[in-house]
């Protein structure tokens, strides 16, 4: 099964890639991997933003952690010319969450990232990974992660 049979198997709909907001780019490729810039937990709606373990549950932020998946597929897409087929291994994830002082349960948020590459990509989609608690994410977005994803 192709990665958009999958995608549209899990109701996935690419949203357009964000654009950059400060001096960076979304994505560069240097070889056989392509580095993707951290993606927030936004949507069309908005979003989800706050402090996990404050006014942010465990569950919405994992839900927020698979919209940061949503948009680092979209970058991905954009970066390969749409061809996501052309992913030869997810490498590795770096997931950030914006944490209340006593929340302790980075890995678990960052699954919501992890379960959709796997969910998108099969064994492909398997990477190391770090998962960071952080005082503070921009925008006040809950969750941040970014990828290194090897291409052909």
């Amino acid at each position: 099964m192709t990665v958009a049979a999958r995608l549209a198997e899990l109701g996935i709909q690419l949203p357009e890639p964000a654009s950059a907001v400060a001096n960076y780019v979304p994505f560069v490729q240097t070889g056989n991997l392509l580095h993707i810039s951290g993606q927030l937990s936004n949507d069309a709606s908005g979003g989800i933003k706050g402090t996990v373990g404050a006014d942010v549950s465990p569950e919405q932020a994992k839900n927020a952690a698979r919209l940061c998946g949503i948009n680092l597929l979209a970058q991905m897409s954009a970066a390969l010319g749409g061809d996501l087929e052309r992913v030869v291994r997810v490498v590795k994830l770096g997931g950030f969450v914006q944490a209340a002082g006593d929340f302790e349960a980075i890995p678990a948020v960052i699954n919501g990232c992890s379960d959709l590459m796997v969910e998108a990509f099969g064994d492909k989609g398997r990477h190391a990974r770090s998962a960071v608690g952080v005082y503070r994410l921009p925008l006040g977005f809950a969750v941040e992660v970014d990828a290194i994803v090897e291409v052909r």
